[in-house]
């Protein structure tokens, strides 16, 4: 058996193999609310053979979207809509897992389908939230900084969203921590320049997370797995490092996370990201060996081959694949064939060879 195609249990839940179908953001919803385009675009990876499919960064409230046609999680009537998706993705093998998120500074911008730029109150907008009143870029919207009272009812506001998520069906929950939005504006020494207890030290700026960490772990429970996505890196002078991140992941875990799902950049727009196949691997790899916690990685792997290498040589645990699960859905069940192993070939596709 090769390693990619191996289960992994995590708490309660077990997966059956390492392929996970990372967050894309699919800007199709409306009002938060997933539709025929989520229950296809997920049910088919999980069709194809992933073993982990997570529902694309979903909002803890409305505010929280990073453009009006984001998929949301707070209210029933998004628990509703989300359960025959989940329910698809678990009838056809796969576990159904979520990513929740706050946009922050990056929240009220158009959809790539739509334009660039902050969105207006008129065409539908709002005004973000963020640890200062910088904005991303002049293009967005000024943000309002977040006084205590604010962070603590967004802390709770993705508690609420947590026990949503398992009540809509949901195994696994991941914070997402990433990518320039609120919780990784505050972990940045780039974006956050506050003075209070959020701020300054490394304890003030990872203090929301680890807050919301502990919010969602208790509303979830003992059995659901909880991961958290974070940017290793800024890429830019004076930004988060490799070493802040491993520091940053061993908080984390002491707090209840139990996989740190690893990326990096997106908190700064002038960030000069050297990319290719695999770039963020070594990342993942630094972290899983020095924090002590498992790890994802993620970034341009596209190989069968390659996906099987950042196991065997103990880089991560789990390999999460985007772009290249968007050109192929059944990427998962050709890998296995690659790797002369065996993945869940539906009956209604087993005439076919992979």
């Amino acid at each position: 058996m090769s390693l990619l195609f191996s289960p992994l249990t995590l708490r309660s839940v077990t997966l059956p193999n390492r392929v996970v179908v990372s967050p894309m953001c699919q800007y199709s919803a409306r009002d938060g609310l997933p539709n025929d385009w989520h229950l296809v675009h997920l049910g088919s990876r999980a069709v194809g053979g992933a073993g982990l499919v997570f529902a694309e960064a979903t909002a803890v409230e409305p505010e929280g979207r990073i453009s009006p046609e984001d998929t949301g999680l707070w209210s029933s009537e998004h628990v509703e809509a989300w359960r025959p998706i989940t329910a698809f993705i678990a009838a056809h093998g796969a576990v159904p897992g979520i990513q929740l998120a706050h946009a922050g500074r990056k929240a009220s911008t158009y959809s790539p389908f739509a334009g660039h730029g902050g969105v207006a109150d008129a065409d539908g907008g709002w005004t973000p939230v963020a640890p200062t009143t910088d904005a991303f870029v002049p293009e967005y919207r000024v943000p309002v900084a977040l006084d205590e009272a604010g962070i603590a009812a967004i802390v709770t506001r993705f508690a609420q969203a947590a026990r949503h998520a398992v009540e809509a069906g949901f195994k696994v929950v991941e914070i997402h921590a990433a990518h320039g939005y609120l919780l990784h504006e505050f972990l940045s020494p780039l974006s956050n320049t506050r003075a209070d207890g959020y701020g300054g030290s490394f304890e003030g700026r990872t203090r929301f997370a680890v807050e919301v960490v502990r919010a969602v772990r208790e509303a979830v429970g003992e059995d659901v797995p909880v991961f958290v996505r974070i940017s290793a890196s800024d890429w830019t002078e004076g930004g988060l490092t490799v070493d802040d991140s491993v520091e940053i992941s061993r908080v984390l875990a002491e707090a209840g996370a139990d996989l740190i799902d690893v990326s990096s950049g997106g908190n700064v727009p002038h960030a000069k990201i050297t990319t290719g196949p695999g770039y963020q691997v070594a990342f993942a790899d630094a972290i899983k060996r020095k924090a002590d916690v498992l790890t994802a990685s993620v970034g341009e792997i596209t190989d069968a081959r390659q996906a099987e290498g950042v196991l065997a040589d103990g880089s991560a645990d789990l390999v999460l694949v985007g772009r290249e699960l968007l050109r192929d859905p059944y990427w998962a069940l050709r890998a296995a064939t690659e790797l002369g192993d065996s993945a869940a070939v539906p009956a209604q596709y087993r005439s076919v060879s992979y």
